[in-house]
């Protein structure tokens, strides 16, 4: 029992923790930092001001995580990030393909919780800090509401991944708020003041069918008059959740400061709306729907951006600009909202895309005037309108995880992080990052210390494309299709394939390429054949009789003519995708982007694929056989497609699909990577979508591996990860690997992107 009396003053529980790395956000981008950096035998002190982590990915607001892939809507093929991120959605794939953010929830913090160099508080809002002089940071200081404590966190460096960025605000670190003008970097995006300068919050909320009628009477501060809200007649009764983006508020306002007022506002119109649909008898629909919840607080787009040595501006991503110091990417539209927000006259966004992804240079992601802190997440060092395609959270995860190992090497080096990069530390950087199977597009890794490279390497069998066989599925041509296939330099092969026709017509056909390798825009039209269509089945032979300079990805272009139909295969290969020249609205994908020509963005068609079940490949027939799954791809350093599939597939046909690693020495080996296809084209959206799948169909689940006496040194049976690490517990010697894959099923031949061995 605690008895106290007196009017003495009390001071709060005080804790005082030491730690090689401060990270302030546990959102996407604070959670990859602080596990990149743990893994690297670092002592980290992780604080989330809420009682779940995630951010605007956690429950308590539901949004999504998206990045380069934009929802399959756009043309930036196998650009899922890589690395935590990729880990994170896979592993979210596998235990909640329905999206159940609560699950989510769960999965974030098992991630940070698993890691045991990293000290977890939540409930801890930093509030100030101490200086060792005028350009760093010695500690801070936070408080808990839960445990009425104070804590004490010192550190040699930090890292903001704070949204809002707190920390970076306190240190006096070199920050913006709203727009630049055009004349500052020349974009010719940036907004007028009428469009506005910041983006607002928004506030989601879900509804369930009760299986009887239900009556809603709103709170009194409910907004009644629904017409003040311009799109009002576009409401229904079966959107909820991120699907309610629109309902933003605050671009007008300090998105700070108000955001309190700015939530209110936010509330008033989130239950104006449920009484319009529940009450105004245009619905009825709803009438057994109940408000099973709403949002406490606001989903926030925008607020400070902090300058670092560099910013990103509008022509890096239009551009698509080499960065020699490029440690992450990004690849959503450039994507502004007006800032009155859902009372806006305007539409809810305006979302131009580049044509591929874009690099994120390591010069964006540290204060150009406090020398120990690193900027993860929105707040990176990007102009207004570079921001709006690099604040989503995928992108921010990708960025988290480069600060996150920037900072560990800082601490290996005892730099800043602006010594980081002028002692010409960049490679390395780079070089650890892809290691932990990261993506950077443009750089390939180089590793002098996986022994795999000098093993001699064979396979059992090698899959040569010479065709995809029909399932007997006819899909019309209601919009114009395209085959994605992989050339070498040289003569284009001949293709086979069928058509049938509802009459007779004419079919035209294009072999297409991109102008830029690394792109998927097919917009260079190379060759045309006009082919004459019969009533009935058609077996068409397709020789362009040109040749192509480099190995790229080919487009076989079926213009639309819903008077045709194509036959499709069921097999699907690793790197080999259809692509339809469709239409998915909500990435402003209309089959074509037509920019204006005066606000510095392309005009260009959208090729994309459709997801699963849907999106087969095209049947066809090849000539000349295609021998690009080669086992050599294993040690080319990029583990997924770029301009070519980067894969080593097995034949259908191969009972067993083997790999050997032979050395004409004995090796000491403690640690294999195997890097697998998880299909790096789904965006594995982490809440509200829903998935046909829990894990992708070219996953190799199963595969043994042995050594040359055939010793089972790890057999596994439910593989799901993109990357696999398998660490013995002490290093085992052998001359030779043996590892024996499973095919994932008899339409899909076993694939590996990459194989490493080393001795720790």
């Amino acid at each position: 029992m605690i008895l106290s009396q007196g009017t003495e003053n009390r001071l709060l529980n005080n804790v005082t923790f030491f730690s090689e790395l401060v990270v302030v956000g546990g959102g996407i981008s604070g959670i990859c930092a602080a596990i990149a950096a743990a893994r690297l035998g670092n002592k980290v002190t992780l604080v989330q001001d809420r009682p779940v982590l995630g951010g605007n990915a956690s429950s308590e607001v539901r949004l999504w995580i998206l990045g380069a892939t934009s929802h399959m809507g756009n043309n930036n093929r196998w650009s899922r990030e890589g690395g935590i991120m990729d880990e994170i959605l896979v592993e979210n794939m596998h235990r909640n393909p329905e999206g159940n953010p609560i699950i989510f929830d769960t999965i974030l913090l098992e991630k940070v919780v698993s890691e045991t160099n990293i000290q977890l508080l939540l409930n801890t809002v930093i509030y100030n800090l101490h200086k060792k002089d005028t350009d760093s940071i010695e500690s801070i200081i936070g408080f808990c509401s839960q445990n009425q404590t104070e804590y004490h966190l010192f550190a040699p460096c930090f890292i903001d991944a704070s949204g809002d960025g707190i920390l970076g605000f306190l240190s006096g670190a070199a920050f913006r708020m709203g727009a630049e003008s055009t004349s500052e970097f020349g974009e010719l995006f940036a907004p007028t003041a009428s469009y506005g300068e910041l983006l607002g919050h928004s506030m989601y909320f879900y509804s369930k069918d009760m299986g009887k009628p239900v009556k809603y009477i709103p709170p009194s501060f409910a907004l009644k008059d629904i017409t003040k809200i311009p799109r009002f007649k576009s409401f229904n009764a079966k959107d909820f959740g991120c699907r309610l983006w629109w309902i933003e508020f605050g671009g007008r306002l300090d998105t700070v400061y108000d955001t309190e007022q700015i939530k209110w506002e936010l509330w008033k119109v989130v239950y104006g709306v449920w009484n319009h649909i529940k009450n105004s008898g245009d619905f009825p629909e709803a009438e057994n729907l109940t408000l099973e919840w709403v949002g406490a607080i606001p989903g926030k787009r925008e607020s400070r951006r902090f300058e670092g040595d560099y910013m990103l501006i509008q022509q890096d991503i239009v551009e698509q600009r080499i960065h020699e110091d490029a440690v992450s990417y990004g690849g959503w539209s450039i994507d502004l909202h007006p800032a009155d927000g859902v009372f806006s006259e305007k539409p809810g966004c305006n979302q131009w895309h580049s044509k591929g992804i874009y690099q994120i240079p390591y010069r964006c992601l540290y204060s150009k005037n406090i020398s120990n802190l690193f900027l993860a997440g929105r707040i990176i060092s990007a102009s207004h309108v570079a921001f709006a395609s690099t604040r989503v959270m995928a992108t921010s995860g990708s960025i988290g995880q480069a600060v996150g190992t920037a900072a560990s090497l800082c601490l290996k080096n005892q730099f800043n992080p602006r010594e980081l990069l002028n002692s010409g530390k960049i490679v390395e950087l780079q070089q650890l990052l892809l290691k932990q199977g990261h993506y950077i597009p443009g750089i390939q890794r180089v590793d002098q210390l996986d022994l795999a490279k000098e093993a001699q390497l064979e396979v059992s069998s090698t899959l040569i494309l010479s065709e995809l066989s029909e399932s007997g599925l006819l899909k019309p041509l209601e919009s114009s299709v395209a085959q994605m296939i992989p050339l070498k330099p040289g003569k284009v092969p001949s293709f086979i394939v069928h058509a049938t026709g509802e009459e007779s017509t004419f079919l035209e056909i294009e072999l297409r390429l991109s102008f830029n390798a690394i792109n998927y825009t097919p917009e260079n039209i190379v060759a045309q054949k006009m082919i004459s269509i019969q009533p009935g089945r058609n077996c068409i032979s397709i020789d362009f009789n040109t040749t192509i300079s480099e190995e790229c990805y080919a487009y076989l272009v079926f213009l639309k003519n819903p008077k045709v139909a194509m036959h499709y295969s069921d097999q699907r290969i690793t790197g080999i995708l259809s692509l339809f020249n469709h239409v998915n609205p909500a990435v402003s994908n209309f089959g074509k982007q037509t920019a204006p020509s005066d606000i510095g963005v392309d005009s260009f068609e959208f090729w994309c694929p459709k997801r699963r079940p849907d999106g087969q490949n095209i049947a066809f027939k090849i000539l000349d056989n295609i021998n690009c799954f080669i086992v050599d791809n294993l040690l080319n350093g990029i583990e997924r497609p770029t301009n070519k599939p980067n894969a080593w597939v097995s034949d259908y046909s191969d009972p067993a699909p083997t790999l050997s690693l032979k050395w004409d020495q004995p090796q000491k080996i403690k640690t294999i990577h195997l890097s697998f296809d998880t299909d790096f084209d789904h965006p594995m959206e982490s809440v509200l979508m829903g998935h046909p799948e829990r894990d992708m169909p070219f996953c190799v689940r199963e595969f043994e591996i042995f050594d040359e006496n055939g010793n089972l040194l790890q057999q596994e049976k439910e593989n799901y990860q993109s990357n696999k690490r398998i660490q013995f517990s002490s290093p085992i010697t052998t001359k030779k690997l043996i590892i024996k894959l499973k095919h994932p099923s008899k339409e899909v031949p076993a694939s590996l992107f990459g194989v490493r061995c080393y001795e720790n």
